[in-house]
């Protein structure tokens, strides 16, 4: 796609890999490559999953220092910086509330702006050694593009409060178990394990994806009626052709194969 990603088609699934030499740092282009890869994803209706992996040394290690250092050296910096943090946030939460199943594949780090990346992710899956981390408060910031709350959502106060206060950088096995990630494997095991779990998603109805994302973001919004949501969802999906044809191939198949006889 560019020069800092490069994507390609598996099936459903639309696998785009980060390239920006060493470690995926985000800056202004990296950013806008990445909204240009949302707008392909959820435009093109063959697409169901979209898969952000590395070719590079980490995941992503968030900001881009270089622009940090540029942004303090003078007196509008802060606010510059700010902008930057601000359009990481709505980048994030594009991929969060997109209609289609995302999947972070972590195989090195991901740490600081590139472990919000993979927050705003549906799913998660990480190598056993692989390094993950919201360190800000090191630096006397805090995970302004969205960390605080996710990770609170995902994980609760108490898990949310150990990573981001003490600036802990915690292992692919330790973020199974706190459920940062939903699956953590040995590296070796890591590109197939992803592509396996990208095809099985990546074979569901889009908008069906679409639409139990969107309930289930509705569970954790206080302004929302989420058992409402459902309904109205439900019934969108009863005139969905793709649905349609799914439920009709299903009573087919079910009506065709003999059934066992009902004991009187």
């Amino acid at each position: 796609m560019t020069a800092l990603l490069s994507t390609r088609r598996c099936g459903r699934v639309l696998v785009a890999t980060l390239s920006r030499a060493p470690v995926n740092a985000l800056d202004d282009a990296l950013i806008a490559a990445l909204h240009r890869l949302l707008d392909q994803a959820i435009a093109d209706d063959r697409v169901a999953l979209l898969h952000l992996r590395s070719d590079q040394r980490s995941f992503s290690a968030g900001a881009d220092l270089a622009l940090i250092e540029a942004c303090f050296a003078t007196p509008g910096g802060p606010d510059a910086m700010t902008e930057v943090v601000r359009d990481m946030q709505r980048l994030y939460q594009r991929l969060e509330a997109a209609p289609l199943a995302t999947l972070a594949e972590i195989e090195t780090t991901a740490l600081g702006g590139g472990l919000e990346l993979a927050l705003a992710c549906d799913l998660r899956v990480a190598a056993l050694d692989a390094r993950l981390g919201l360190p800000e408060s090191r630096l006397g910031l805090l995970p302004g593009a969205g960390g605080t709350q996710r990770l609170t959502r995902l994980c609760g106060p108490g898990v949310a409060k150990r990573m981001i206060l003490g600036a802990e950088i915690i292992d692919g096995a330790a973020a199974e178990r706190l459920g940062i990630v939903q699956w953590a494997l040995p590296r070796e095991r890591l590109a197939e394990a992803a592509r396996d779990i990208a095809a099985r998603y990546a074979a569901m109805p889009k908008a069906a994806l679409a639409a139990n994302k969107r309930c289930i973001a509705a569970a954790t919004d206080p302004e929302r009626d989420g058992y409402a949501d459902e309904i109205t969802e439900t019934r969108t999906l009863y005139d969905h052709p793709e649905t349609r044809r799914r439920v009709s191939d299903f009573l087919a198949k079910r009506a065709a194969t003999p059934q066992p006889p009902t004991r009187q």
